[in-house]
């Protein structure tokens, strides 16, 4: 389920339940069970117009990549770790590119 919100209201979800308090663009909630995948991802409107200016690209390009980060996260890849955001990194640009060469 993704749910589309504002900063302040991410930001609630972000220190009652992960205990920081800070703005973020997404939060992910991963129920997935086996094969099942199964989540909730919160993604901060407000955030993804900011970043899209700030990296310079378009709202919507801004918005995929961030739909693609949540469905990640549901699939197993963390970026907990450098290491880790280099790849979750690499799998948003590949799982763009395919999504953008179908459409």
């Amino acid at each position: 389920l993704f749910i589309f919100c504002n900063d302040n209201y991410l930001l609630d979800i972000n220190v009652k339940f992960l205990k920081h308090d800070f703005y973020t663009d997404i939060i992910t909630f991963d129920y997935t069970e086996g094969i099942a995948i199964s989540g909730d991802i919160f993604i901060s409107v407000e955030r993804v117009l900011e970043n899209s200016v700030k990296f310079k690209s378009s709202f919507e390009d801004e918005l995929l990549r961030v739909l693609v980060h949540g469905i990640l996260h549901l699939l197993g890849y963390c970026d907990s770790s450098s290491e880790e955001k280099i790849i979750m990194r690499r799998m948003e640009e590949e799982c763009i590119k395919i999504y953008k060469n179908m459409c």
